[in-house]
């Protein structure tokens, strides 16, 4: 019988989840989970650091159990992230978490676990649309976004150049962009859906000053016909395009 196999609730020691979010747990008993462990985490906020680790962000809607295990005793796992050089950003009213590599106070670079992932031209006209929505909706006093595709390719439309001629081609991009939004978890819904929820992370991905930053970008370079630039995600440097960090 695995690891996996094995009821947390029910289980004995080092199992037993009684007591798993004191503080000084890690330091008066055993939670090994296999030959030589000398890990100090119980099973389930182990989960919750390596779905930190492998994910942008998690949330308590992607990852309900890890969200839990995380809330529950953050300083633990915000520990085990510090001796990675990464440090915990943990948002209770939207139910947001994420890493972010952290800087030397004297300047320079620690070793890092994390590499830029650029988004493309229609990615972020598309982010920015979202979260333009989703404030609008915050605004309103809607607790929840919801977005039509139909809508977010029409909006994608208003952004190409009037020179451009491969109509195709601009649409298989548009349609591309939504699948990529929906594979990092911020347009919640089955791929093929004509209706998503938007992920209330999108705020953590491009914070309300970035966004107003990047909507006068738009706005200004929109009538010229240039490339969308972009600013960063969370934890990125300003580049090209709009970036975000993901672990290696």
């Amino acid at each position: 019988m695995s690891v996996d196999d094995i009821d947390p609730a029910s289980g004995p020691e080092p199992f037993a989840t009684a007591g798993w979010d004191d503080p000084e747990r890690e330091l008066t008993s055993s939670v090994a989970l296999f030959e030589g462990d000398e890990g100090g985490l119980e099973l389930p906020q182990r989960r919750a650091l390596v779905a930190l680790i492998k994910q942008r962000f998690i949330t308590a809607q992607s990852h309900p159990k890890e969200w839990k295990a995380l809330t529950a005793n953050p300083r633990l796992i915000r520990s085990r992230l510090n001796d990675l050089f990464l440090d915990l950003h943990l948002d209770t009213d939207r139910e947001v978490a994420f890493k972010r590599q952290v800087v030397p106070e004297g300047g320079g670079r620690f070793p890092t676990l994390l590499h830029d992932t650029a988004w493309a031209r229609e990615e972020t006209i598309l982010l920015v649309y979202l979260r333009t929505r989703s404030r609008s909706e915050e605004v309103a006093g809607t607790s929840r976004t919801f977005i039509d595709r139909q809508d977010m390719l029409e909006h994608i439309v208003t952004f190409r150049p009037a020179q451009a001629t491969d109509q195709a081609g601009d649409a298989r991009r548009a349609a591309k962009a939504i699948e990529s939004l929906n594979r990092a978890g911020l347009l919640i819904g089955p791929s093929t859906a004509d209706r998503f929820e938007v992920s209330p992370a999108i705020d953590v991905v491009l914070p309300l000053e970035r966004l107003q930053d990047l909507l006068r970008w738009l706005k200004a370079h929109n009538a010229a016909g240039a490339a969308a630039d972009g600013v960063t995600g969370p934890s990125g440097d300003a580049g090209d395009e709009m970036s975000d960090e993901e672990a290696r």
